[in-house]
């Protein structure tokens, strides 16, 4: 009998967290960014995981001024700022000292109430998928993370 990827997963060390698929077409994952609770998009195109300019003092962030421009999502040339050493957690999985990317996400929150699905706190981009060896089970609508 074929084992499941859920199983043969776990055997090598990972973790499973369970994605939401919404009806904007993307998969949103639940994540803890310096204790709190946090709704994120994953999205493998972004190269750096993002939280909403607006949601510094909610995830207790130390931001500073990036010279980085951000684009995505239609918009572009906008403002950064960026947080280093947040400890964040996704499942069982958790990583201190990431960086965060901060800017205005306000036309992805309005895409999504437009859509009705409900806004985000951020992105969890390319950079944690990297750094977690990242699986994502599309059909079975999983997240597997190496612990």
């Amino acid at each position: 009998m074929q084992k499941s990827l859920k199983t043969n997963l776990e055997k090598q060390g990972y973790t499973s967290v369970k994605l939401k698929f919404t009806k904007t077409n993307h998969f949103e994952i639940k994540a803890i960014i310096n204790g709190i609770k946090g709704r994120f998009i994953l999205d493998t195109g972004a190269s750096n995981s993002c939280i909403g300019i607006d949601h510094i003092e909610t995830f207790d962030l130390k931001v500073e001024d990036s010279e980085v421009k951000a684009a995505g999502a239609g918009a572009i040339d906008m403002e950064t700022k960026v947080s280093k050493k947040n400890h964040v957690k996704i499942g069982k999985w958790k990583q201190k000292k990431t960086s965060l990317v901060l800017f205005n996400l306000t036309h992805v929150n309005t895409a999504l109430i437009n859509h009705n699905s409900k806004p985000v706190n951020g992105i969890i981009g390319a950079d944690i998928l990297k750094k977690s060896k990242a699986i994502i089970d599309y059909n079975k609508k999983y997240l597997y993370l190496k612990l």
